[in-house]
């Protein structure tokens, strides 16, 4: 193994725009291809067991011809492990990819990134209900400012619609069960359960739930015979992509701090929002665009806090000064 010397580290460093860009790329592509798959071939349920079944095949062919997933030696896999740990993380990770899904059924590509900016609230939401956080006076005026913005978002959509948006809730609070469930893990055991680990272990108990749903849901209306050669090619595309996305917001996560990749989000889902609007033609009135600026406002609120973002401002205050400074008495010293 590589040490930590200043050319390693230097490499390692110099690789994190590419994971920022592939991340970017892969979790909007993902997201982009889903909903012209969910809109033309009527797959939803279906679309998730498929790509569960592709990551369940690969993770088992890494396991197997890479180190990649070496850290699963050292999981107690037992009973018990299987039932407080793989269990309880695959029902919300298929509640949430099931619901989300279904919310692009019935919501645009760009109003489902605004109702997502409730994501924070739902978290920290979860994360008081199970004792893992105590909730501040700043985050309830966090909460305020992020959920008047989604709301003032959703009174401008021009196609609200009540079941989409239940839909996109219903994913953000299996997701945000999810992350805290992980988070209680990670701070509770000592236990290595790394993203691509983690997919190794529930995502064929993952596809098995999301089959039973859709053979129940969705088969009874599904013509598969019907699928062109070119939806099939999207679906396979999508579940490629939707792998890569797994395991590059896994090397982002362990290359790069939370603040980064709370920046990179932000940006993520401004850009998704606009190409999606440019792709499907998707009226943004005034209103929703004002609602959402709000909930980008109290979503950096939320994660940096206002000490830390006046403390940056000051620092940038600081050093344009200081520019300014040595500008000007590079031109003083001028002949």
């Amino acid at each position: 193994m590589e040490k930590d010397t200043p050319t390693a580290v230097a490499r390692s460093n110099a690789q994190i725009p590419s994971y920022i860009i592939a991340w970017i790329v892969t979790s909007n592509v993902t997201i982009l291809a889903n909903k012209w798959i969910i809109s033309s071939g009527g797959f939803t349920i279906l679309l998730t067991c498929l790509h569960l079944t592709f990551a369940s095949i690969v993770t088992q062919i890494l396991a197997r011809t890479t180190n990649l997933l070496h850290r699963r030696h050292n999981l107690p896999i037992d009973r018990k492990f299987f039932l407080r740990r793989i269990l309880p993380m695959g029902i919300v990770a298929s509640g949430s990819l099931v619901c989300s899904n279904l919310s692009l059924v019935w919501l645009s590509v760009s109003f489902q990134q605004m109702v997502k900016g409730c994501s924070p609230v739902l978290t920290l939401f979860v994360s008081w209900l199970l004792g893992v956080r105590k909730v501040t006076k700043s985050d309830i005026l966090n909460v305020i400012i992020i959920v008047g913005g989604v709301v003032l978002a959703s009174a401008g959509e021009v196609h609200f619609t009540v079941i989409g948006v239940v839909y996109q809730l219903a994913a953000l609070l299996f997701e945000a069960t999810r992350v805290v469930l992980i988070q209680i893990m990670l701070t509770g055991e000592d236990i290595a359960l790394d993203p691509i680990v983690g997919l190794y272990y529930y995502a064929p108990l993952c596809a098995v739930i999301n089959f039973c749903i859709m053979w129940v849901v969705e088969a009874p209306h599904l013509s598969v015979a019907e699928v062109t050669p070119m939806t099939w090619g999207m679906i396979f595309g999508s579940a490629v992509t939707a792998f890569m996305l797994n395991y590059t917001s896994m090397a982002l996560i362990g290359k790069t701090s939370g603040l980064t990749t709370t920046l990179v989000s932000i940006f993520k889902n401004i850009l998704l929002v606009g190409v999606s609007v440019l792709i499907w033609s998707t009226p943004i009135s005034p209103i929703q665009f004002l609602g959402y600026s709000i909930s980008i406002v109290g979503l950096v609120l939320y994660s940096f806090g206002f000490g830390q973002l006046y403390a940056g401002y000051r620092s940038l205050i600081s050093w344009l000064g200081l520019q300014w400074k040595d500008e000007a008495d590079i031109l003083g010293q001028t002949p």
